[in-house]
């Protein structure tokens, strides 16, 4: 056995204190990456501090055109929230297709996006909408907050807060469920922005985990329909090949997945 200190943290800058006097802390969000990897003998942190009772990092608020998900909230929370169904309907949507419900009542937004999964929902879903992640020291753009496999622009120490999503003018998601984990074989998010850009991320494909798809991107700009897509051919290159599927079959489940997302769109 190993000696790991529990910490339940009561704000922010407690976390962020308590963080800085661990030798090797971890936060705990919902624990669902965390706790299994302890388990696993994965990881063995000194201090896990806990930031689930932190109610300044729990709700959702809209304020004209920008939704934000405190980082804290939970997926049964999003999934259930009025204002998400009403600005975003496809995050609803998406954090009801996310694990199985036990997953749901715990997990978060802020420990998905902070693990940064290469299957995992949530990051296309910013990716896709420009969303922007907010911390305890700055503000980070999508674009540039995920960076490779369980690899994010995150520094140690630094606390995710909540996330804004600009309020799409259409947006829709579609998975291709792994039958028995839930994470996405491959799963795609599309978009149209209000000054009308085309932005679309693919889930559970790459290599490189979360991307934008420029192909498909181009061909709904010129024609926002599914069957704008069928002459589309996505490339192989740089995508996940394992037991699940073939780097070929994840390419085309892309356009597929692509054009169920319109479809849910409208």
């Amino acid at each position: 056995m190993y000696q790991t200190i529990y910490h339940r943290a009561s704000s922010v800058d407690e976390a962020a204190s308590l963080f800085a006097k661990g030798s090797d802390a971890k936060f705990l969000a919902g624990g669902q990456t965390l706790l299994p990897v302890m388990k696993q003998r994965l990881a063995s942190p000194s201090d896990v501090i806990d930031l689930g009772k932190i109610k300044e990092l729990q709700g959702v608020e809209l304020s004209g055109d920008v939704l934000t998900i405190k980082a804290g909230t939970t997926y049964f929370d999003i999934m259930q929230n009025a204002d998400v169904k009403k600005a975003i309907p496809a995050i609803a949507y998406l954090t009801s297709v996310l694990g199985d419900p036990a997953v749901r009542y715990r997990g978060t937004i802020g420990g998905s996006i902070a693990n940064n999964d290469p299957a995992a929902d949530y990051p296309a879903a910013l990716l896709a909408l420009g969303a922007t992640v907010k911390t305890n020291k700055r503000s980070i753009s999508a674009e540039d907050f995920f960076q490779g496999l369980f690899t994010t622009a995150l520094e140690d120490g630094e606390i995710i807060t909540a996330v804004s999503f600009p309020v799409p003018a259409k947006a829709g998601y579609a998975k291709m469920r792994h039958p028995a984990s839930r994470f996405a074989l491959t799963a795609v998010f599309v978009a149209q922005t209000k000054s009308g850009e085309i932005r679309v991320a693919a889930t559970g494909a790459s290599q490189s985990g979360v991307m934008r798809v420029g192909a498909i991107e181009a061909a709904l700009k010129a024609n926002w329909s599914p069957s704008a897509l069928d002459s589309v051919n996505i490339s192989a290159s740089n995508l996940l090949a394992d037991i699940h599927g073939t780097a070929e079959y994840r390419a085309n489940l892309i356009k597929v997945m692509a054009q169920r997302a319109v479809t849910a769109a409208g």
